[in-house]
């Protein structure tokens, strides 16, 4: 049997207002139920009350065809009352599910920097060359080919040559120090701590000049 839209009674978005209307249709039923349960408290026979009398005749006492009808009519509403809240919890769990996916997009697109902050970045002094795997500068997320524009307390503008970065290094053995890097564009920032390791130096790079 082909298959088409019409078979699929799945709704794509859910919106709180739909929930509500739910609800709104939920407490309706409610509203029936308790009103048919009263009648049938007036009767004084309840939903499983006899109707008929100690002989079994059909008693006399009561409005048989009133309480038969307010039976009927509640056995039918139970069962929307039922499916109306298997609906409510369908679409609870749609919304939520899509709540959650958008806060997951916004937060996926706050954390992306505009393109448009390309033109305010300053230019790299320097640029990465070599990562050793497992080095501090790996682990902190360094890559080849990032280019350098702060790195601890030095930056494009008191940056002279690579021994204010050395000096650095020496003097933060143990230290986080912040390092700044734009890559594909963006800036990029990380912390890096010089740390003895199993290779040469305490960060496990490799970075050269650039020129300006």
């Amino acid at each position: 049997m082909k298959m088409t839209e019409e078979n699929s009674p799945e709704i794509p978005n859910v919106t709180i207002d739909d929930v509500n209307a739910l609800i709104k249709k939920k407490d309706e039923i409610e509203e029936q139920i308790k009103a048919y349960f009263d009648v049938l408290e007036d009767q004084g026979v309840g939903i499983e009350g006899p109707l008929v009398d100690a002989e079994g005749y059909p008693r006399a006492d009561v409005n048989l065809y009133q309480i038969r009808t307010a039976r009927h009519n509640i056995s039918c509403l139970q069962n929307d009352h039922k499916a109306i809240m298997a609906e409510i919890e369908e679409a609870l769990h749609k919304l939520h599910a899509s709540e959650k996916a958008k806060r997951e997009q916004d937060q996926a697109e706050s954390s992306e920097e505009p393109m448009e902050q390309e033109v305010t970045l300053p230019p790299p002094f320097a640029r990465v060359d070599t990562v050793t795997e497992g080095s501090p500068a790996s682990v902190a997320g360094l890559r080849v080919g990032d280019e350098v524009i702060e790195f601890g307390s030095v930056n494009t503008k008191n940056f002279q040559n690579l021994q204010n970065i050395a000096s650095v290094v020496q003097h933060s053995e143990g230290k986080a120090l912040r390092v700044a890097v734009i890559r594909s564009g963006q800036k990029v920032q990380m912390n890096l701590t010089p740390q003895r390791w199993s290779g040469r130096g305490l960060l496990g790079c490799n970075i050269i000049p650039v020129q300006r």
